[in-house]
């Protein structure tokens, strides 16, 4: 959450792609620990199988956005011209 709040933050899409990616790496590392915590038996199966479901929608609903950034022609606040000078 904390990758996606400073990707935004930074007003440009392709920054904001970068740190998108950094997420959905993370999402990944969590995959691996559950897969740790369920072989060392921290988590019962049905719980291990929610939370990994979990995950992998989030995967392909991060892989989607950074898809749809990539192709909109909108490429973020910090390349309007129109903006008022801060």
């Amino acid at each position: 959450m904390d990758n996606i709040a400073e990707g935004f933050e930074r007003e440009g899409n392709r920054e904001f792609v970068n740190f998108l990616t950094m997420s959905k790496g993370s999402v990944g590392e969590v995959r691996s620990q559950l897969i740790r915590a369920f072989d060392r038996n921290y988590l019962d199966e049905s719980t291990f199988l929610a939370l990994k479901d979990e995950a992998a929608n989030m995967s392909k609903m991060l892989s989607g956005f950074i898809t749809y950034l990539k192709n909109s022609e909108h490429k973020g606040n910090k390349f309007n011209r129109n903006k008022e000078n801060e």
